[in-house]
């Protein structure tokens, strides 16, 4: 549990024999379950995933005896055969390979059929810290988001793991998805570190979300065309020695492919089908412009290549794609409002995070002996009180002419006075209070 939160996490797999075991034995405690989903690969991922479950599994049943034994009255638990049971690591199989987006979907439904309140996902690639998994799953466990994605381009730290080659693709992908899914402030979306709450997995109709690579860009777009929240989260990118089985001409293809169907798509269910919004007839009348625009523009210059003017046709085109610019960048404005409650930022760097602690820390430090002081005080000015009606009854008080000493020998005459009798501390001063916790989340 975290924060009141069942926990699941999807560990996809295919060929990750080297790196799988390992990622799902540091997955964090408070995670209640993790669904180990091998994707039919060829090597042996599925061996390993079966051993560290077996493994796992074993040691969480000892302690669970250990659990039973020191409770009385206590009646075992049982296991049911169909995974929905006490075992931490469920490894599920897929017979034939469906692809990445088939692997987290399997993950996705098993977890919500066994009433997991949020799930993250976790690639078995070993490229996804362990450490900051709750940073990942925080904005949906706090109610601010329904989906949340970690992001390795905000700042120059965090993407120094990065190659320029996929610093470029994924800032091109950044910029496709923006129009395709609508999250006008959300980039880097082929981060596979995510987490999703139950209710949101049950909304998504995750049939008609791909399979394939192109999974991560393709639920954006379904997730903005049935309102939900999405957070991103920085993240510094993790490379090692593992190798990508992306082949990336046919997945750029494919995805750029995938984004054009998909912004259309949300443009005719969201500004069109459900409601007439005017930045369907901008986006038409940029695309328009932009394109006819473009080709007449072409055709001038061809002509003028040959000698046969086209002077005018080339101004005609060139306001014919400035207007359709216009309109385009009138478009973006007003999708780009119109989603703006659905995009919750949480843009902090290492350094920022650090900062914020130690911030809290000192300040609950602050608190705790700005307290301490007034209690002190408090206490001097009873005992001053105590002195005052012990001299007033005939208490014996050495004076001194000086009136700047006159606390000094106060104090020492009621030490005289109460020689003779034992002291004893007072057990009712009040302790300094415990420092107070750190926040939950960033």
């Amino acid at each position: 549990m975290y924060n009141g939160n069942s926990i699941g996490v999807v560990v996809t797999s295919y060929n990750e024999e080297p790196f799988v075991g390992e990622v799902i034995e540091t997955v964090p405690s408070y995670v209640d379950r993790i669904y180990a989903v091998d994707d039919a690969s060829p090597d042996g991922s599925w061996e390993e995933i079966q051993r560290v479950a077996e493994r796992l599994n074993a040691d969480g049943e000892r302690d669970d005896t250990a659990e039973v034994e020191s409770e009385s009255e206590s009646e075992p638990t049982h296991a049911v055969a169909d995974g929905g049971d006490n075992r931490r690591v469920v490894p599920i199989r897929h017979e034939e390979n469906r692809g990445y987006g088939g692997a987290v979907k399997t993950g996705y439904e098993r977890a919500a059929a066994d009433g997991i309140d949020v799930v993250a996902v976790m690639n078995g690639d070993g490229q996804m810290d362990p450490t900051i998994l709750d940073r990942i799953i925080d904005p949906v466990v706090a109610g601010e988001a329904d989906y949340a994605k970690g992001n390795r381009l905000l700042y120059r730290d965090d993407r120094e793991g990065m190659s320029t080659f996929r610093f470029v693709g994924n800032a091109i992908l950044s910029g496709l998805s923006k129009f395709a899914s609508g999250y006008w402030t959300i980039s880097d979306p082929q981060n596979g570190y995510t987490a999703i709450s139950r209710e949101t997995i049950e909304e998504l109709d995750l049939d008609e979300i791909t399979d394939e690579y192109g999974f991560l860009n393709h639920i954006l777009t379904h997730l903005n065309v049935n309102d939900c929240r999405v957070a991103d989260v920085s993240m510094s990118a993790i490379y090692g020695d593992e190798e990508s089985s992306i082949r990336y001409v046919p997945f750029i293809r494919y995805v750029s492919l995938l984004l054009l169907g998909s912004f259309y798509w949300r443009l005719k269910r969201q500004y069109v089908i459900e409601r007439f919004h005017p930045a369907a007839l901008f986006y038409s009348t940029g695309t328009a412009g932009l394109a006819v625009g473009s080709s007449g523009l072409a055709g001038s210059i061809a002509q003028a290549a040959r000698g046969r003017g086209g002077f005018t046709g080339a101004l005609a085109s060139i306001l014919t794609v400035l207007v359709g610019l216009v309109s385009l960048g009138v478009a973006i404005a007003m999708d780009a409002e119109e989603n703006e409650d659905l995009q919750c930022t949480w843009y902090e760097d290492s350094a920022g995070r650090e900062q914020a602690r130690t911030e809290a820390a000192a300040q609950s430090v602050q608190a705790e002996t700005t307290g301490s002081g007034s209690d002190s005080e408090s206490e001097s000015v009873a005992a001053a009180g105590v002195d005052g009606v012990a001299a007033g009854t005939g208490t014996d008080t050495d004076t001194d002419a000086d009136a700047g000493t006159a606390d000094t020998t106060e104090r020492g005459s009621d030490s005289n006075a109460d020689s003779d009798t034992e002291t004893e501390p007072d057990s009712n001063l009040e302790q300094p209070a415990e420092p107070s916790p750190a926040r939950s989340f960033e």
